[in-house]
């Protein structure tokens, strides 16, 4: 099995990918990683790190075809390989790509996987531990960028090739997801759809939605909006300046950041667009979805148009389709009509799904 996996810098692909195959070798699987920057800086020693994007073009391409010839020649004798790479560069030189199509053809990778990050996440990395400068804007850009560059490697390669967009979320459940996407093709494939921004004040309406998320990664690879979850960061940035305040702060790796008040404003758009464009990737790249519809303390449905949206383009997309409805009040007409079965709780869901032999064995 030969694992491609992508990712902008400040995503810190390198120690996720070595909790994976620490996880891996848990479970009886030798798994190579090869980290292409690492390999490229040992090949030339002369290069200080975090310089290695500095140097001619010319000197930089054979630096990588040096290295990915050994990786090509390496993937013929491990029995699991996985190559920590990336698809794009944006430095001085402007956008480029980080590989070459007749090498990845070589390769010849079962699987491509994307990883990717909040944009907050990312700033705090760099900032930590990369020279690299930037905005929001930037950081934003990078990730679409690198998101659509993997997609077409793959497409471009073998169109056949699974492609997964992967956010890092909590470390310990997605690196086990990881593990199920390439190594455990048993498990099913969901997307997790609730309601998020409009019920964030709601302590008990939380309470029940992280519940359900809880046990829903216990039984499926789950495809979990609120992995990368952004979009408090426009209702944050006009709370910030209704207080005349010039930052906005957030949480982000268990610690407090500042961020500039302007640049956050500057992403709000793309905030929104590119939500609206990954849940709809992340429910085609997902078998199935699941979408909890939590009641509030009234008992009336907690139920927003972004899960009615998924609902249907689900539904659309030839997806299985169940609703969780904890409500007193019926479901409408256009959550019944796209769904493959409505339950009334979670119990009963996961009662359904161990009937129908769809939870992992262990669960």
């Amino acid at each position: 099995m030969i694992i491609v996996v992508t990712g902008m810098v400040g995503v810190d692909k390198k120690s996720y990918l070595e909790k994976v195959c620490q996880f891996a070798a848990g479970r009886g699987k030798e798994v190579l990683l090869c980290n292409v920057g690492d390999r490229m800086y040992a090949e030339a020693p002369d290069i200080p790190p975090g310089k290695i994007l500095d140097i001619p073009m010319k000197r930089l391409s054979s630096l990588r075809r040096s290295v990915f010839k050994d990786i090509i020649a390496k993937a013929r004798k491990a029995p699991n390989l996985i190559v920590n790479t990336h698809a794009t560069f944006r430095w001085r030189h402007g956008l480029f790509p980080a590989m070459d199509f007749d090498q990845m053809r070589q390769l010849n990778a079962d699987t491509y996987i994307c990883l990717i990050d909040g944009v907050v996440a990312l700033h705090t990395r760099l900032v930590e531990d990369h020279a690299v400068e930037h905005s929001l804007k930037d950081l934003i850009v990078w990730r679409e960028e690198e998101v659509l560059g993997t997609e077409m490697l793959c497409k471009g390669i073998n169109d056949e090739t699974p492609f997964y967009c992967l956010a890092r979320g909590a470390e310990a459940e997605t690196t086990e997801m990881f593990y199920g996407l390439v190594f455990d093709s048993s498990i099913k494939r969901a997307y997790l759809s609730f309601p998020m921004t409009a019920v964030s004040d709601m302590e008990n309406v939380q309470s029940q939605i992280n519940e359900f998320r809880r046990l829903m990664k216990q039984s499926f690879i789950c495809f979990d909006p609120a992995d990368l979850e952004e979009c408090y960061l426009p209702e944050m940035a006009r709370r910030a300046g209704e207080k005349g305040l010039d930052y906005v702060e957030a949480t982000t790796l268990g610690r407090q950041v500042r961020l500039d008040l302007s640049e956050v404003r500057q992403i709000q758009r793309d905030i929104n667009s590119q939500t609206y464009a990954r849940d709809f990737m992340l429910i085609d790249q997902a078998q199935m979805i699941i979408s909890f519809v939590p009641s509030m303390e009234d008992g009336r449905a907690a139920i927003s148009s972004g899960v009615e949206r998924e609902l249907q383009h689900a539904h659309e997309a030839a997806k299985e389709v169940y609703v969780i409805w904890t409500a007193k009040q019926n479901p409408s007409v256009f959550v019944t009509q796209t769904a493959t079965k409505v339950f009334e709780s979670v119990e009963n869901a996961l009662a359904f799904f161990k009937s129908k032999k769809y939870i992992k064995t262990n669960c």
